[in-house]
C-alpha cells in the first residue's frame, strides 16, 4: 500500500497523474463514491478482498483504520489517497461519529501505444 495527500498531488493532474500513482497501470477501468455510517463498518465482509489492478481510494470524511493481510496497517482521515496494490488483502474500518465517505477506482492495464 502506499499513502499520499491530497496535498501531495501534483498541479494540473490529468489522467497520467493516476498512471504515475498506479505504478504505471493506466486509467480507471472502474468506480464508485460510497458511505458508511458510525463506526465499525468494514468496507468489504470477512474474508480476503483482492483485485489484479491497484485500487485507489480517496478518502472525503471520516477516518479510521487499515487492515492489510488481516492485521492494522495503521490509520487514514479525510484527504488521505490510499493506492492497494494488485493482489494485497485491504479494508478499511470506520471509526468515530462522522460518515466515512470515499471514492474508490479501479485500474486498468496501460494501453500499448500506438507507432
Amino acid at each position: 500500500m502506499k499513502r499520499l495527500t491530497v496535498d501531495e498531488l501534483p498541479d494540473g493532474g490529468t489522467p497520467a497523474t493516476l498512471a504515475a500513482i498506479g505504478a504505471g497501470w493506466g486509467p480507471v477501468a472502474r468506480g464508485g463514491i460510497s458511505r458508511y455510517d458510525g463506526a465499525g463498518h468494514r468496507t468489504h465482509n470477512e474474508g480476503r478482498h483482492t483485485h489484479t489492478v491497484p485500487e485507489i481510494f480517496t478518502i472525503v470524511r471520516g477516518s479510521g483504520t487499515i487492515e492489510l493481510d488481516g492485521e492494522p496497517a495503521g490509520r487514514f482521515q479525510a484527504g488521505d489517497i490510499l493506492i492497494m496494490e494488485p493482489g494485497e488483502d485491504h479494508h478499511l474500518i470506520s471509526d468515530g461519529t462522522v460518515p466515512l465517505v470515499f471514492t474508490w477506482m479501479h485500474l486498468g492495464p496501460m494501453a500499448e501505444s500506438q507507432p
